[in-house]
Parts: structure tokens; sequence; C-alpha cells
């Protein structure tokens, strides 16, 4: 693997020199994520495998090349799990793609993000340099972690080569309950139960029905069943349901509704009491309500504004003009501070450029 390594150094000196683009990309299964991608293709799948795994420690270090599905299932023989549930949208999902992206699934509220996982990384920068961060213990950074910034960061910042993920045992017992409620009945009910005792490792309102997944011992969520009251959702049904809301194949996501009139599926990140968005299109509710998915044909100008005004921002997730604002425009100061954080790991500019904003 060292080779390869040599091999990817000298390829990004000659683009560095050059101010050639490169696009960092692993199973390209997220490339529809973020702004129009550019530059020549720089392919990390070759670099794969597992570094070393500790089931007693709960942490797993593998490189960024490997298959997500392929982590998932070591760990599954082993009754743990990634617990944020990291969606794949494709079979070629791979870890380093995975940590790019930064997105967490429907455990996110109840375990932790993406970010929370991260215990270390090994990056190549713009330079050509490979650099490790933290580690593979919870506590072992003094000053900024940067294994956490390079999560979510779309490959702006650097190659990832390796990363130690922490990771959790599987839970001994799961039960899906389906209760009947208004949008607004469904947040403060959400927002009430968060502040209880309850095992509850996800939701989903959509339509009038609100979807709650119980997570833990079977005594607590056997209790938390009672409690809550609902009708009770058969397994293979709570399996599928939940794995097309991860993966995005619900309908609700399907690309045919994603149509020509202009329709675009929105992503707003709000805090979990705000009140119901009251914008035109189809939503779905997730994370205790601080997650809204939104299918609307609005004005990109409208749906940020209403977000803005609720205390979140909002992320054009598909469809739409993917060269224009997909994230939310960030003001003067955290714009210069993105600007000085690329040009610190990627001098010359080349590794995705713009994926998250023009010139960054």
């Amino acid at each position: 693997m060292s080779d390869l390594i040599e091999q990817w150094q000298e390829r990004v000196w000659a683009a560095a020199t050059a101010r050639t683009a490169l696009q960092l990309r692993g199973g390209g299964t997220k490339t529809f994520y973020g702004r129009e991608p550019v530059g020549e293709v720089f392919d990390t799948r070759d670099y794969c495998g597992v570094v070393s795994y500790e089931p007693t420690e709960l942490v797993v270090t593998v490189r960024a090349g490997t298959p997500l599905a392929e982590l998932e299932a070591l760990l599954a023989e082993h009754g743990q799990m990634l617990a944020f549930e990291p969606p794949h949208f494709g079979a070629a999902a791979t870890v380093g793609g995975c940590v790019a992206a930064g997105l967490s699934g429907p455990r996110r509220a109840a375990a932790g993000a993406l970010r929370d996982f991260v215990l270390g990384v090994k990056i190549l920068d713009g330079r050509g340099e490979v650099l490790t961060f933290g580690g593979q213990v919870m506590k072992n950074v003094a000053g900024y972690d940067v294994s956490r910034l390079v999560a979510g960061s779309l490959g702006t910042l650097g190659v990832i080569l390796e990363v130690s993920l922490k990771v959790l045992p599987r839970p001994v017992a799961e039960a899906t309950l389906s209760l009947a409620m208004s949008e607004a009945e469904a947040i403060a009910q959400l927002n009430d139960w968060g502040g209880q005792p309850l095992p509850i490792s996800a939701s989903a309102w959509r339509d009038g029905v609100l979807n709650v997944r119980l997570s833990g011992a079977e005594a607590a969520v056997r209790s938390a069943r009672a409690r809550l009251g609902g009708e009770g959702v058969a397994e293979d049904a709570a399996d599928a349901f939940w794995g097309g809301l991860r993966e995005q194949t619900a309908d609700f996501f399907g690309d045919a509704a994603l149509d020509e009139a202009g329709t675009s599926l929105w992503r707003l990140s709000l805090p979990s009491s705000a009140a119901p968005l009251h914008l035109a299109g189809q939503q779905l509710i997730e994370w205790g309500g601080a997650l809204r998915w939104l299918r609307s044909s609005a004005s990109p100008a409208a749906i940020r504004e209403r977000s803005a005004a609720l205390g979140g921002h909002a992320t054009r997730f598909r469809g739409g003009d993917r060269a224009g604002d997909v994230f939310h425009p960030l003001p003067a100061p955290l714009r210069a501070i993105h600007r000085r954080l690329k040009h610190a790991f990627d001098p010359a500019g080349i590794l995705n450029p713009g994926r998250f904003y023009d010139r960054l």
C-alpha cells in the first residue's frame, strides 16, 4: 500500500504545480450531494482493507476505499454496528465517501452524528503530504480536533486515507410503533418524549402518521411500548421502513418526485421544537423534529428565509441547480474561516474545488 500512497503523492504534487483540479471519488454514490463535481477523477477505491479491529475496544481502523457494506458486515459478525447508521445510496459506497459526506441516518438523534464517532484520520493534503490526526480513543486531542473537521468536508481538505471509528453493540431488542397525529402534535409529542428516559432510537412523521423506533434492553423496550401506545409494526415492515428512510428508497425520496417543474428535495436543520414549516410541498420529519425533509418547488429564497426565521438552515439535497447555492449561504465571517481552512490544507485549491461554495 505504501507504493500506492507514493503514486498518489506524486499525482497531487503534479496537480498542485499545474493547478489541475482533482475530483476525489470513492464509489460515486454521493456525487449528487453538494455542488457539481469538477476536475480529473481521483479514484480512492484501491486503498482498501481493515487496518485493525478489536471488538472488545469498540474501535475499528479502516482504509478509505473499503466498501461500507463490507465494514458493516464485519461489525455485524461481532454483534456491533456503526451507530450513526450512515446511508449508502448504492452498493459501491465506501468508508471514505461515508466520512467525507458526513451524513447520518435515522439513529442520529439518539446515538450522535457521524463526526461524533470519528476518533482519528490519516489524510493526503493538497501539498501531497500525509497527515495524521487523532487516534483510537475518545480523549486524545489537544487543540483543534481536525479529525472531526474532515468529517463532512466533501474531500475539500484532503484525500482521506484511513479512519478510526468508534463502534457500538447492536441493541438487544427493537420495536416500531405507529401513531396517528398531526404535524404540530408530532413535533410537540417528540419533544416531550425527548425529555424522558425512553429508548427512542428513531422517529419519522409523514402525512399524519408518526413512526417511532424503540431500541435497547428487552424490558426497556417492552415498558416503552406499553407507555407510548400506538400500533405495533411487524419486524419485516419496520426494517423496510427504516431502511427506505436511511437509503432514501422510500417513495417520498424517489427521483420521479423531482420533476421538470423545478421540484427539489430540501434538507432543513432546525431546532427540534421549531414550529411547522408552512411551506408548499410534501414534508417528512426525522430526528425528533430537528430534521425536516421538504419536497417543494418553492423558491430557494423563500425556503431559506423560513428556515432562518425558525433558527436553522436549508440545504438543497437533490435536484435543482447544482452549480448555484446548494448549501445555506455563509455569513462573511464564517466564509472567511472556510477560506482560511481550505488554504491551510489545500493552498493550490485543487481538491474537490467548489463542492461547498463557489471558489471554496
